[in-house]
């Protein structure tokens, strides 16, 4: 059995190496950031998700903000549903928006830190700026950009009639 385990992790280890390093590096790429499944939040009528990032490929953990997403039956305003906005738990501010129709390059809006606000209702429209490229991951330093929200994984809200009502506050 050992002798198997070993022959695996050889033939593992040719194999990964003959990828080349570009490859490699993708592979690495590719597990530097991740969302988690969308939740719904009956009680504030919004989908959230995280999205994990590490700030370097050495990094040995995982740091996370949140993606809210408010569907257009559920929303108290219509421009939200277009959008998917981005909050920093840590900083408890907005501090951008995804535009789900927007063209490749030209869908994200990064605020200006002194519009970036604890409560969406309390930024205007006006401050988000023209959508651009997706910004480099949060606290990084090598120009890696985020990895876009792909438009068709976002939640299925045609189920929600069937959710049970949110508990009551005592």
């Amino acid at each position: 059995m050992k002798n198997l385990i070993l022959g695996l992790i050889a033939a593992s280890s040719f194999f990964v190496s003959d990828l080349g390093l570009e490859s490699a590096s993708a592979a690495t790429m590719a597990y530097r950031q991740y969302y988690s499944n969308w939740s719904y939040r009956p009680q504030q009528s919004y989908y959230v998700r995280r999205y994990y990032y590490k700030p370097s490929v050495s990094y040995s953990s995982y740091n996370y903000h949140y993606c809210v997403y408010y569907p257009q039956t559920y929303s108290t305003q219509q421009r939200y549903s277009r959008y998917v906005y981005y909050y920093n738990p840590v900083r408890k501010v907005y501090w951008g928006r995804f535009d789900l129709e927007g063209k490749d390059g030209e869908q994200y809006s990064l605020l200006k830190e002194a519009d970036q606000k604890e409560n969406l209702d309390d930024i205007p429209e006006k401050a988000f700026p023209k959508p651009g490229k997706m910004p480099v991951i949060p606290e990084s330093e090598d120009m890696v950009p985020i990895q876009p929200i792909d438009s068709k994984d976002l939640p299925d809200d045609s189920t929600l009639e069937d959710m049970p009502a949110a508990p009551k506050k005592p």
